[in-house]
């Protein structure tokens, strides 16, 4: 969030339905894309930006797939993707296949729901433009690391700027 409003972008952070103190019930990933989708709309109709989305975890897992699709998402920014995750929820990120976008994977390099292995398996397989970044020492939640995770994300989107893809 702070990485992306460094750069003057207005921001849109909230909690998915049944989370924290929002309404709802918790949709197991499918509700949620139309939350992302509801979310994408707002911010397109009161600010007339260029969207990024970025995502943590489930919500990298689910946003990305409402991001993908949508013309008016310029870049996309999966932090901690869970390609292992810890109990029975399966997600299959094959849709990204068809994104022409341009993607940025963060990962701590001790994240357990997301080993190396896997994530350059899965992020190789992606068109370009694509890159993934290892944030070493980090776990999942990039703890005592968040400074690092934003120096990475704030040097991509100005480099994404700069070549014009934004």
């Amino acid at each position: 969030m702070k990485a992306l409003n460094s750069f003057g972008f207005p921001v849109l952070r909230f909690n998915f339905r049944g989370t924290g103190l929002s309404q709802g019930e918790h949709d197991h990933g499918y509700g949620e894309v139309d939350d992302v989708r509801v979310a994408l709309a707002w911010l397109e109709k009161n600010f007339r930006l260029p969207l990024i989305f970025s995502g943590f975890s489930f919500g990298a897992a689910v946003g990305l797939r409402a991001a993908c699709d949508d013309s008016r998402v310029k870049a996309m920014i999966g932090l901690g993707i869970p390609v292992v995750p810890a109990d029975e929820r399966s997600y299959d990120f094959s849709f990204l296949h068809s994104c022409s976008q341009p993607k940025l994977f963060v990962s701590g390099a001790r994240d357990q729901f997301g080993p190396k292995a896997k994530l350059q398996e899965t992020v190789n397989s992606l068109p370009e433009p694509k890159k993934l970044v290892l944030v070493e020492g980090a776990d999942h939640f990039f703890e005592g690391r968040l400074r690092e995770l934003r120096d990475t994300i704030q040097a991509w989107v100005a480099e994404t700027l700069q070549q014009n893809r934004i």
